[in-house]
C-alpha cells in the first residue's frame, strides 16, 4: 500500500466517523421535536354539590352513569372575553321501564353561586315517555373583565354546571341514565360586549366646597378674584373667617374646660333652654290654691 493510498483511506474513515456522529446527534433532536397535544381523557365522574363539583377542562368529554333524580355538578374555568357553551345529552332508560315524560334542566352558576342566564340553547327540554335521549344546552354571556359589585355580569373565575331532573313521575326515580357533557368556549379579545364607551359623566361632579390657593400658584387670593375652579376668593375668605371665629369660641371654652367640644356646648345650651322652658310652662299652667278656713268662710 502506497503512502497516497493510506492517506485516502484515513481521510475516508475520518469522514465516515464524522457522518456517523452527526447522525447520532441529529436522531435525538428529531425525537425531541414537537409532538401533537394529547387528547383529553374522558371524565367519568360528577359531584353532588358545589363543594364536590368535578373539574372539567374546555372541550374535555364527560361521560357519567347516574340515576334519575341525582344532582350532577361540574366546574370549569372562564376568562375575560370568553363565551362558554354547555351541551348535555341524557340517555334515558328503556321506555318500557318508564312511566311518563321527564323534564331535565341545566343551570350555570358563577363563583358567587349566582345563577347565570342563558342567551341560547334548550335549558329545560322535555323527554316524552318514548324518547331515548334528551339534549340540553346553554350559551352564557361573554365574560367581562370588570363589573359593578351590584350587577350580575359574568366575571372571570370558576363556573358551575348543574344537571338535574325537575319533573317526572315518582315511580321513575332511580332509573339508570347515561349523561354526556361537553363545555366549549369561544374566546375573543373584546372584554366589553356592549361595545360602547361613556364619553361624559352622567351626573356632574358634586362640589363639596371651595379651596383657597396660595400666591405661589399665580393666583391672587386677596382681591376677590375668581380662582381656577370658578369660586370667589373673597367669599371663601369670609367663610374661613366665620369658621375661625367659631373655632375661637370653642377653643376658649375648651381651654376653660379641657375636653370640651362644640357638641358639648350645644348639648348644655339645649339643656338650659329646656329647663327654662319647663319652668315657664309650669308657671303658666299652675292653678291658684283655694283658701280654706274661717277667713274663707267669712
Amino acid at each position: 500500500m502506497t503512502r497516497r493510498t493510506f492517506r485516502l483511506t484515513r481521510t475516508g474513515l475520518a469522514v465516515g466517523a464524522a457522518g456517523a456522529a452527526v447522525l447520532l446527534v441529529a436522531t435525538p433532536a428529531a425525537a425531541d421535536g414537537p409532538t401533537p397535544a394529547p387528547v383529553e381523557a374522558t371524565l367519568t365522574k360528577a359531584g353532588t354539590s358545589f363543594l364536590t363539583a368535578a373539574a372539567v377542562h374546555i372541550d374535555q368529554p364527560v361521560r357519567v352513569s347516574a340515576a334519575t333524580g341525582e344532582y350532577l355538578y361540574w366546574s370549569f374555568p372562564a376568562q375575560a372575553g370568553q363565551t362558554s357553551s354547555i351541551a348535555a345529552t341524557v340517555t334515558l332508560a328503556d321506555p318500557a321501564t318508564r312511566s311518563g315524560a321527564s323534564t331535565w334542566t341545566i343551570d350555570v352558576f358563577d363563583g358567587l353561586r349566582r345563577r347565570q342566564p342563558c342567551t341560547a340553547g334548550m335549558q329545560a327540554p322535555v323527554g316524552s315517555a318514548t324518547d331515548r335521549q334528551v339534549r340540553a344546552g346553554c350559551v352564557l354571556r361573554q365574560v367581562r373583565a370588570w363589573a359593578e359589585p351590584w350587577s350580575a355580569d359574568p366575571l372571570p373565575g370558576t363556573y358551575y354546571v348543574r344537571l338535574s331532573v325537575t319533573d317526572l313521575p315518582e315511580q321513575d326515580l332511580g332509573l339508570p341514565v347515561q349523561v354526556e357533557l361537553r363545555v366549549s368556549a369561544d374566546v375573543s379579545g373584546d372584554t366589553s360586549p356592549e361595545g360602547g364607551r361613556l364619553a361624559a359623566p352622567l351626573t356632574p361632579t358634586v362640589r363639596q366646597g371651595a379651596v383657597l390657593t396660595s400666591a405661589a400658584d399665580g393666583t391672587d387670593t386677596a382681591d376677590g378674584t375668581d380662582t381656577a375652579d370658578g369660586t370667589d376668593t373673597a367669599d371663601a375668605a369670609g367663610q374661613v373667617s366665620e369658621e375661625s371665629w367659631w373655632d375661637g369660641v370653642v377653643g376658649w371654652f375648651s381651654g376653660w374646660l379641657p375636653g370640651l367640644t362644640s357638641r358639648w356646648i350645644w348639648t348644655v345650651a339645649g339643656g338650659v333652654l329646656a329647663a327654662v322652658g319647663g319652668v315657664v310652662g309650669f308657671g303658666l299652667t299652675r292653678r291658684p290654691r283655694r283658701r280654706t278656713g274661717p277667713a274663707a268662710a267669712g
